[in-house]
């Protein structure tokens, strides 16, 4: 993250706290909406939505949207959800109740069709139309003055000797992916202040002012990333020393097998040292699964945490090693996450200090 996206934020995060964006009467509001359809397949699809807060800060969040097409939400995460016909409504998960000016969250969902599958055309955010621009209510004059926020901003990467991390995956990395802002947080108390997170996805509302940037898509398949070559662009936007990557809960709830997700995993690892021959490349062995429409997932994750190591192992070369991490160990997925898959506050703390000795080694 650069100095000055850092100034930003902390001065966004001090001005928070002094209450200066804090509206006497009425909150301005205004919100944006991107509703990405990440992967389809005959009957069914996933996606992903992302909202970005344009007004005020929002404290806990509803977004209502109506499918045009008889759609039906099957399984969603990030959030809670309720359907009547059309008419969908989904609540923050309480860990991304806080959306801050400019901030943006997301949820995903998997979803069943027939015929088509047309997008939604209009969001409403607390009951405002999200239309890309903000509405102002009048104002009234604060009683009390304000506070003049600090201007200190939070300790910057120095010149020289950065080290741009890319957090590469799906839903559980980005979305809000709150253990990255764990881990971030964890560096910088330790003093490693040269590292830098890199990505075309922007950060999400963790509580805290942290460096976010990340490349967590919401739904995707590491099998379609690399069949569909998209992550050579986000190298060549970002340019990461190093990478980690938890991918493959999506492969394995579609039922990919171990070895088409590593030969995916080896064309994605390719494309990483063409960009940088002498790239770092943490992989998770991935979070234990027990969603509630895929009795057999949990089995695939362990038949394919159990072929990493040895692919990981033929794939490592001098320059460029290639480092497993066990995020599946000590992961229970009854109380560490919402729904069998996404972790929640205690999940994301897990997953932080499992790829803390890593990170902290492979950027040292």
């Amino acid at each position: 993250m650069s100095p000055r996206k850092l100034l930003a934020c902390a001065a966004a995060a001090a001005l928070i706290g002094t209450g200066l964006l804090a509206a006497p009467a009425a909150a301005a509001a205004g919100c944006r909406v991107a509703y990405t359809v990440t992967s389809q397949w005959p009957g069914g699809f996933g996606a992903s939505v992302a909202i970005t807060n344009l007004g005020d800060p929002v404290a806990g969040w509803t977004l209502a949207f109506s499918f045009p097409s008889g759609q039906t939400v099957t399984q969603l995460w990030n959030g809670a959800v309720s359907q009547s016909g059309a008419a969908v409504s989904v609540r923050d998960a309480g860990y991304n109740s806080a959306i801050a000016t400019g901030a943006t969250t997301s949820f995903g969902f998997n979803g069943a069709w027939t015929g088509t599958n047309g997008v939604p055309s209009s969001f409403a955010l607390n009951g405002v139309t999200c239309t890309g621009g903000v509405t102002t209510p009048p104002t009234t004059t604060p009683t009390t003055p304000p506070t003049t926020p600090p201007t200190t901003p939070p300790t910057t990467p120095p010149p020289g000797g950065t080290v741009r991390v890319m957090a590469l995956g799906d839903s559980i990395t980005g979305s809000p992916g709150c253990w990255r802002a764990l881990l971030w947080r964890r560096l910088q108390q330790a003093g490693q202040t040269r590292v830098d997170f890199v990505g075309t996805l922007p950060a999400q509302g963790c509580g805290f002012t942290y460096d976010g940037e990340n490349e967590g898509h919401g739904g995707f398949l590491a099998t379609n990333v690399a069949d569909q070559n998209q992550l050579p662009g986000w190298l060549a936007a970002t340019d990461p020393d190093v990478v980690m990557m938890h991918f493959g809960t999506n492969d394995v709830w579609n039922n990919r097998s171990p070895a088409t997700i590593l030969a995916a995993f080896t064309k994605l690892v390719g494309q990483m040292r063409a960009s940088n021959p002498a790239m770092k490349i943490l992989v998770a062995q991935i979070l234990p699964m027990n969603p509630s429409n895929c009795a057999e997932c949990g089995q695939r994750v362990i038949a394919f945490n159990a072929a990493i190591p040895a692919w990981a192992a033929a794939t490592g070369t001098a320059a460029s090693q290639v480092t497993v991490v066990d995020q599946w160990t000590g992961f229970d997925t009854a109380t560490d996450t919402p729904d069998g898959v996404h972790p929640n506050d205690s999940g994301n703390q897990k997953i932080a200090n499992r790829w803390y000795p890593a990170l902290s080694a492979a950027v040292s």
